[in-house]
This record gives structure tokens, C-alpha cells and sequence, in this order.
């Protein structure tokens, strides 16, 4: 079994040692695509999978979610987030058991997702008092955080009856920093074009690929979330969505061999880890 860097304590510690007036923006790696963002004292939790819920579901089928990385924190362990965004209703995106008990540990917790799941959210999560706010590609939700979302294909640009995208990624903004979330995607038409004008200074991207007999959608593999980054000028890109279940992984290597390759910024991150970044703008 994997280990994070810094687990439960030892985590906590260092996201509290932050200082509420630090204009840096933090990010720690939680594990699959779940990342907790920090700027001057705000926090924002991308699609958090912090419990055992896939493996205990998958436990006596053929598609076994074996974990990798051990657990990083309990989400009850966390306070003071206002928001979590969800790019989508697979549950390693959107958990019921993650999501439940953090919402007892920040009152009034909000929720933003794709329209589309929005009443499929609802019935997974119960009476949970978590508030719910739906986003579509192109929509801007504005609070301590500004968040955009961006069409994404998982691995079609599946959309409702509406037009409203099932899939979304997101562009966050704080504090003069632009982060690029991708949620699970393949390279689509447009996604460059819709990208590039935002100059990302970080992009959290799938590397896992796209492989049938894994009989689950696939992503970005470890060349096209280099090559993604590239023509979207990003300062830095970080890999995500694997080392969490043995049958849907990818090592890091072809990835940092396509970012040396093309002269790419990158950081491989550890489950636990914090990564900081300058504002140089």
C-alpha cells in the first residue's frame, strides 16, 4: 500500500500552518483527482474520494476497486470549506461517504456540480445538509472563488435534454492565480481553443488513459496531458487520477517523458503533499 506524504495529523498540521493572510496559492494532493486549494485564507476541495466506498461496493464482482494509496485524511477531519466542486456524479468524483461527513464538519457546506446530476446528487447524498448549485460549460459562479466550468468528454460531451454538459472541467480564479481542474476528459474540439485564452499558471490533469477493457471511461493518458498543457502555454502542469485502484492506473513515466520532451513545466506529487505557487503577474 502506497503511503501520502503526510497523513491525518500531520496533514492537518501543515494546512493549518498556513497563514490566513498567505497569498501564495497552496494545493495538496489528495489522492485520485481530489485536490484542497488555499489562498489567503480561503479554501476550495475539488472531487474528494477520501473513503473506502468503491471497494467495499465492488468487493464481490469482477470489476474489484482494490485502493492503493492509503486514505490521506478523514473528511470529517476537515473545517473551514465553504465549497466543493464536482465535475461529475462518478462516485471517486462525487461520495456520498466523503461528502456526508464533511458537510457535519462545515456547516453550511455548498455543493457546485453539472445541472444535469443535480437530482441524482441529491438522492445520493439524502437529507445531508450540503446546498447544491448547479454549473454548465460556460457559466461562471462567482464567490471567493470564481469558478468556470469547461465542457469535458468522458468519454463523450454527454448533455441533457437542455444542452447542459453532464461532464464539466473547471477554471478557477483567486488572487490573481488561474487553475485548471480538467475533472475526468479525453481531448476534445474546442478544449484548446476554450482553454488558451485563460493562461493557465496550473493544470490538474488525468493520466490513467483510455483503455476498453478496463470497461470504465477513460481520460487524458500521460502524452496527451502533456501535450495538452503545451498548447495551452500552462507554467505548470500536475498529473492526477491514479495510484488510487489497481485495474485503473498508469505510472508517471510516459508523462514525464512527454513533458521533458516538450519542454513542459511539471510536478509529479505525492498523495499528501503540498505544492505552492509565487503569483508572478
Amino acid at each position: 500500500m502506497i503511503q501520502p506524504l503526510l497523513q491525518d495529523d500531520a496533514l492537518l498540521a501543515d494546512m493549518a500552518g498556513i497563514s490566513q493572510n498567505d497569498e501564495q496559492l497552496h494545493v495538496w494532493w489528495l489522492g485520485q483527482s481530489g485536490f484542497l486549494l488555499k489562498q489567503k485564507g480561503s479554501c476550495l476541495l475539488l472531487d474528494p474520494y477520501l473513503s473506502e466506498s468503491l471497494t467495499s461496493k465492488y468487493a464481490d464482482t469482477d470489476k474489484p476497486h482494490e485502493r492503493m494509496t492509503s486514505r490521506c485524511v478523514a473528511p470529517e477531519q476537515l473545517t473551514g470549506i465553504p465549497l466543493v466542486a464536482a465535475s461529475h456524479i462518478h462516485t471517486d468524483h462525487l461520495d456520498a461517504a466523503t461528502l456526508i461527513p464533511l458537510s457535519q464538519s462545515n456547516p453550511g457546506l455548498k455543493l457546485l456540480l453539472p445541472h444535469p446530476i443535480l437530482s441524482e446528487a441529491r438522492t445520493r447524498l439524502g437529507e445531508a445538509p450540503i446546498q447544491l448549485i448547479g454549473l454548465d460549460a460556460g457559466e461562471t459562479y462567482e464567490g471567493d472563488w470564481q469558478i468556470t466550468g469547461v465542457a469535458a468528454a468522458h468519454n463523450d460531451l454527454k448533455r441533457d435534454a437542455s444542452g447542459r454538459c453532464h461532464y464539466l472541467g473547471f477554471i478557477i480564479r483567486r488572487g490573481g492565480f488561474v487553475i485548471y481542474h480538467s475533472g475526468d476528459t479525453l481531448w476534445h474540439e474546442g478544449l484548446v481553443a476554450n482553454l488558451l485564452p485563460h493562461r493557465c499558471d496550473l493544470m490538474l490533469l488525468p493520466i490513467n488513459g483510455n483503455k476498453p477493457e478496463r470497461r470504465v471511461s477513460g481520460n487524458l493518458n500521460g502524452t496527451e496531458a502533456a501535450a495538452l498543457a503545451k498548447a495551452c502555454n500552462a507554467r505548470l502542469v500536475v498529473p492526477c487520477h491514479y495510484d488510487m485502484f489497481t485495474f485503473n492506473t498508469a505510472t508517471t513515466e510516459e508523462f514525464t517523458m512527454a513533458c521533458q520532451h516538450l519542454q513542459q513545466p511539471f510536478r509529479i506529487m505525492q498523495c499528501g503533499e503540498r505544492l505552492t505557487l509565487q503569483n508572478f503577474t
